[in-house]
């Protein structure tokens, strides 16, 4: 089934939801208005699996979970549904009230970049993810060349930016107490800067 959307329409949470469940591909949700989600290249799709393969076993028999690609989410204050590209989430999951599919304990996220999306995954995105006090890590990762921006969360209305931009660094995960190579990050990826496959 193709959803069918009325650009100008102003829809309810539970007519985006109950949309959702019957649609072949995934909206975001942002007051009152649906979104299609643009489908991925290889590469936006091998880093993000990457980084879910590297997550799932430094994390695995930790009290964490994590997500790839079509687990939704729920921001509550800014009334946003969104499927980040890989989540982790703290055990137990939290759920929003009355539903078994969409989250709303996140602690990490990760985005990668599209042109067509890196400044909303910078701007507004970033604005909505950090109004929940669970949230504590963000990773923008270029899919073009070796960039990843990673913002912590070190007080309240503070974050620090660090960026690595060489597969010999290391990525430092504090919050959930793992490290991952850039150099993983990356395997077998084909970079735009002369075709190179790291």
């Amino acid at each position: 089934m193709i959803l069918q959307i009325e650009p100008t329409k102003i829809y309810t949470s539970v007519e985006y939801l109950t949309l959702e469940l019957e649609s072949e591909v995934r909206h975001e949700y942002i007051n009152g208005a649906i979104i299609p989600m643009t489908g991925g290249t290889p590469n936006h799709n091998d880093i993000a699996g990457n980084l879910y393969v590297l997550l799932k076993s430094a994390l695995r028999q930790k009290n964490y979970r994590v997500f790839y690609v079509d687990q939704r989410l729920w921001i509550p204050s800014v009334n946003r549904y969104t499927y980040p590209d890989v989540m982790v989430v703290s055990k137990p999951i939290e759920f929003q009230s009355g539903r078994t599919d969409t989250l709303i304990n996140f602690c990490l996220i990760a985005e990668v970049l599209s042109p067509s999306t890196q400044a909303y995954d910078r701007g507004d995105k970033f604005t909505a993810y950090r109004t929940m006090p669970t949230f504590t890590e963000y990773l923008l990762i270029d899919q073009h060349q070796i960039q990843v921006e990673h913002r912590v969360r070190t007080a309240e209305n503070q974050w620090l930016i660090s960026e690595y931009n060489s597969p010999q660094m290391t990525l430092k995960l504090d919050s959930i107490g793992i490290e991952i190579p850039i150099a993983d990050l990356y395997a077998d990826i084909d970079l735009d800067q002369g075709n190179l496959t790291l």
